[in-house]
């Protein structure tokens, strides 16, 4: 018995260390920053809240019938060995015209105004804090593309997660950035990882600022925030507003479904094209995730013109089938008459004035 005691006492005290001495599980935010967020409407009790009250507690039988489906859910909620990237076109990327490169999930490589800007670039391996824990990319990891990158004017970052906010993408795309652009509170993690804080800017909801001759602000989201057990909703999350003399555009990140995209629209649309999160949904989350046809919903909100489906085609997060999110945003897509786009994990769209860009390739 004294023998199992200790072991519990040594494993608890190692699993502490571990949680508070490995870089990956980021910082917190200073006192400076308690003290600058206390008066904001959302900012309740040390903690950012959303916009609407939202609970996020899960019902005994939910947890239940989540673990069951862990064990027999849909069987394919994985592809069946690793899927193709498309060979990346860089004389494309490194044009003189706007364009979009998606690299799966919410990672793209975004190209406005001669400016290559980068959001949410996860590019490693596994969406977790260590690589023998967590779902696999489903391409293998990207971290070579970075090499291969062009020098990079700035990083969005949505929220802290860590299928969007990656360790080792970053210390290794640190010198390679300009600038990044976070939300609240997500700048500790960064700094702690090696970027300089003068290469940092933090914006509130709402909060814009210029870059480059772009116009940028920091739009609500319904979601919540988190690295580890101890720091749940210490940063801010939301999605990105980014105008440029001829693109108009607009990315959720993650959240569920509410008002504030039509606020956003009325705000700020209309937007040449729009990125949605509309995978890893489930009806045990629904206020924290969108469905594919909310998502639609959403982008007719925001008043887009064209759509793009992202938070999918990476990792498997939730328990439906991975083609299944653009399969049912293709078909929302169609009774809506949204121009929905569906590029190859890899491709460049040029943002011209009319994309056409078909989902065959995902759909059958």
């Amino acid at each position: 018995m004294i023998y199992l005691l200790v072991f519990l006492i040594v494993v608890s005290v190692a699993v502490t260390l571990f949680l508070n001495l490995h870089p990956v599980f980021g910082g917190n935010p200073s006192e400076k920053h308690e003290v600058e967020y206390k008066n904001l409407d959302h900012y309740v009790n040390g903690r950012f809240v959303n916009q609407v009250p939202t609970s996020m507690n899960m019902s005994f039988t939910d947890s239940f019938s989540m673990m069951k489906d862990f064990f027999s859910g849909d069987k394919e909620r994985s592809p069946v060995g690793q899927i193709p990237i498309s060979e990346i076109n860089w004389d494309k990327i490194n044009s003189d015209k706007d364009s979009l490169t998606w690299f799966g999930h919410s990672a793209f490589l975004l190209s406005i105004d001669h400016n290559k800007i980068l959001v949410d670039p996860m590019l490693g391996p596994v969406a977790s804090p260590v690589s023998f824990a967590g779902s696999k990319r489903y391409t293998g990891g990207l971290l070579h593309i970075i090499n291969e990158m062009p020098p990079i004017d700035a990083v969005f970052i949505t929220h802290d997660h860590y299928d969007h906010l990656d360790y080792p993408s970053i210390r290794k795309l640190k010198d390679k950035v300009g600038h990044f652009f976070v939300p609240y509170g997500v700048s500790t993690h960064l700094i702690r990882w090696g970027v300089a804080e003068d290469k940092i800017t933090d914006l509130n909801w709402w909060e814009e600022t210029e870059f480059k001759g772009l116009t940028i602000a920091l739009t609500p989201s319904k979601h919540f925030s988190g690295r580890g057990p101890f720091n749940r909703n210490s940063t801010l999350w939301g999605g990105w507003v980014i105008l440029g003399k001829q693109t108009r555009f607009y990315t959720s990140g993650d959240g569920g479904y509410d008002q504030h995209f039509k606020e956003i629209g009325e705000k700020y649309g209309p937007f040449d094209i729009t990125l949605i999160e509309g995978g890893q949904y489930d009806r045990r989350w629904s206020w924290v995730h969108m469905t594919p046809e909310e998502a639609v919903k959403a982008h007719l909100d925001v008043n887009g013109k064209i759509m793009m489906l992202i938070h999918w085609g990476s990792f498997t997060l939730a328990y439906h089938g991975w083609t299944e999110p653009i399969e049912r945003a293709v078909v929302e897509a169609e009774k809506e008459k949204v121009n929905l786009i569906g590029p190859e994990i890899g491709e460049t769209v040029l943002l011209t004035r009319e994309i056409s860009v078909p989902v065959s390739s995902w759909v059958e």
